[in-house]
């Protein structure tokens, strides 16, 4: 019989031990989450309060915005303290929490992109049946399929890294939870574990960036068929921001987890995360606001509007 220990709580090393470093890096990701909290909400805001921009497509980028939100405060927020305070323990529920969350909304931006991808097919190759197509009931499928999809996701991956035994070891080469990084502490044999990361990611991934594949297909071909430079030249601006956006998160998600654990390098897969968990949900609102005309004419006429109805302070004075 061997004496083992459980693990209960988690040691994260995080990005660097240089004390130098902490302080510049707390700054940097400090401003990052800043622009993040403020471009995301902004653009829910934005959308929430036009009225032309209550259509299918800003009703997902307004979902992608949040998303993108929440699964920065899953993570940033922890990083951060870990760099100002030097606290870097964490629980074992609290590293089940983050990594369930976590897994979930990233999941959940992997289908609202395909949801997107389609919405975009609908409104280039289909536009005279565009309002027929995507309907609220439509609309309302493809966002409660991607949220259903993503917790459905999380907690198979939870309860497939969370049922192996954590003994010993406890130290997570890594600044938060990810599945890879908690999974290699294991002492159990987690063969099967790796493979269902594998197998499960790489269906939710490709399955999704078919639909994208197929929607773009359609869309270049009817681009091209297009004999109105114009036309074209409009149709290319619609979809430009999205597929950006798709192109930065499959890139770094393929990246990450479609390979097994043994073949990770710990300090390659810190900074793609940093990229992926904090400077995409970042990029994203600052991607859809300069490339997107509707929403560049939309803020500064909700600027215009905000700043005439502030209750104006009347002085008078007492002769």
């Amino acid at each position: 019989m061997e004496n083992r220990t459980e693990v209960t709580e988690f040691l994260l090393l995080g990005l660097t031990d240089d004390s130098r470093l902490q302080l510049p890096l707390f700054i940097t990701f400090l401003l990052i989450y800043t622009i993040t909290v403020l471009g995301n909400l902004g653009m829910i805001l934005l959308i929430l309060l036009d009225a032309r921009l209550h259509t299918p497509m800003y009703f997902f980028l307004g979902n992608l915005s949040l998303v993108d939100f929440c699964s920065s405060s899953t993570v940033t927020p922890t990083v951060m303290a870990g760099l100002l305070l030097g606290d870097k323990v964490i629980s074992y529920n609290a590293c089940a929490a983050q990594m369930f969350l976590f897994a979930a909304l990233v999941t959940v931006e992997n289908y609202l992109l395909a949801s997107m991808a389609y919405d975009r097919y609908a409104a280039v190759c289909r536009p005279l049946h565009y309002t027929s197509t995507m309907t609220t009931s439509v609309c309302a499928g493809l966002f409660l399929g991607s949220y259903a999809c993503g917790f459905l996701n999380a907690a198979l991956h939870i309860g497939d890294t969370f049922s192996l035994s954590f003994c010993n070891s406890n130290v997570v080469h890594h600044f938060f939870c990810d599945i890879p990084a908690v999974m290699v502490l294991s002492c159990s044999d987690r063969q099967v574990s790796e493979l269902v990361l594998v197998y499960v990611v790489s269906f939710h991934i490709f399955f999704a960036f078919f639909i994208i594949w197929i929607s773009y297909i359609f869309i270049f071909v009817t681009i091209l068929r297009k004999h109105s430079g114009t036309g074209a030249q409009k149709a290319l601006s619609t979809c430009a921001s999205h597929f950006t956006a798709v192109s930065i998160f499959y890139g770094t998600s393929i990246f990450m987890y479609l390979q097994p654990s043994s073949s990770h390098s710990m300090d390659t897969d810190k900074i793609a995360s940093v990229f992926y968990t904090m400077v995409i949900p970042m990029l994203n609102p600052v991607v859809y606001s300069l490339r997107n005309k509707e929403v560049k004419a939309a803020l500064p006429k909700l600027v215009i509007q905000s700043h005439c109805m502030c209750p104006r302070v009347k002085w008078s004075s007492n002769t």
